[in-house]
C-alpha cells in the first residue's frame, strides 16, 4: 500500500480522527466509514483516507452526533453513588456516565469527590491541564455547599477562615471564604485539595457534614440545564484557571 500523502498541519485521515476520538480500533473506525456510517459537516464520507481538520469537526458517527476535540475537557454533574477512582470498588465509577468514546480515551477526574458528594466534576485527557488544575501553585478555587448537622456559629466560621489543624498535618488549613447561607447551610471556598478536606475541617470546628455539593470551580458553575449524571464539553479551559 502506498504511503499516505503529507497533510496540512492540523489535518488527519478520517479513520485516524475516529480512532483518536475513541470510536474503536483502527479497523473498527475504517469499517464505520466504509459502511457509510460517518458523515462530516453534513456530508456522507466513505473514504477512510479523506483528510479533515482534527479539532472541532462536526461529525455523525453511527447515528451519534460528535464534535472532535484533540484534548478533551468535560464537566460532569456528578450524582451520589459514584466513585471517582479509576478502579472503583463498592460503587460504579464516574466514567460510566460518559459517552463510550470518552470512556475509551481514559479521561481522568480532576481531583476526586466522595461517592456521596455531588456536583461539579471536571474530567480530561490533557495531562498538562490536569497538572495545572490540581497543582497548589495555581490556587484554583472550588466552592462547596455544605449541609451541616448542627447550626453553625460565627466562631466556627471564623475558625475555618483562620485555619484548623487536621490529624495528618500540623500545618493549619484554611478556607479562602466561608459564609453562612443559613443556620445549616455553609458555603466554603477552598484552594487546597486534601483528602476529605471539607468534612474534616467542619469536624475540626465541632460540627458534622450531612451533605456536600461542589457548585463551582474557578469561574465555572453547573448550568441549570445540566441534570445530575449528564456531562458537557468545556470549550475554553480558561474558565477554570485563575
Amino acid at each position: 500500500m502506498p504511503p499516505r500523502p503529507r497533510l496540512p498541519a492540523g489535518h488527519q485521515p478520517l479513520d485516524q480522527i475516529l480512532f483518536a476520538q475513541g470510536f474503536g480500533a483502527r479497523r473498527e473506525c475504517e469499517g464505520l466509514i466504509l459502511n457509510d456510517l460517518v458523515s462530516v459537516q453534513g456530508q456522507l464520507v466513505n473514504d477512510p483516507d479523506a483528510a479533515f481538520p482534527e479539532d472541532r469537526l462536526d461529525m455523525v458517527v453511527d447515528g451519534q452526533p460528535w464534535v472532535t476535540h484533540v484534548k478533551a475537557l468535560v464537566m460532569l454533574n456528578k450524582p451520589a453513588g459514584y466513585e471517582c477512582s479509576l478502579k472503583p470498588g463498592a460503587w460504579p465509577g464516574v466514567h460510566n456516565l460518559l459517552a463510550l468514546p470518552l470512556r475509551r480515551r481514559g479521561l481522568q477526574p480532576v481531583g476526586r469527590l466522595d461517592q456521596d458528594t455531588t456536583g461539579l466534576l471536571l474530567m480530561t485527557d490533557d495531562g498538562a491541564l490536569l497538572h495545572k488544575l490540581t497543582s497548589p501553585k495555581h490556587n484554583v478555587p472550588k466552592v462547596y455547599e455544605v449541609t451541616v448537622k448542627h447550626p453553625m456559629t460565627e466562631q466556627q466560621v471564623q475558625s475555618l477562615m483562620s485555619g484548623v489543624v487536621l490529624d495528618d498535618d500540623p500545618t493549619p488549613v484554611l478556607a479562602e471564604k466561608a459564609e453562612m447561607v443559613s443556620e445549616l447551610h455553609l458555603r466554603l471556598s477552598l484552594t487546597q485539595g486534601k483528602y476529605h478536606q471539607v468534612k474534616r475541617m467542619v469536624a475540626a470546628v465541632g460540627n458534622r457534614v450531612e451533605a456536600l455539593h461542589r457548585s463551582q470551580i474557578g469561574q465555572l458553575t453547573i448550568p441549570d440545564d445540566l441534570a445530575p449524571g449528564q456531562w458537557r464539553w468545556i470549550e475554553d479551559p480558561a474558565v477554570v484557571l485563575p
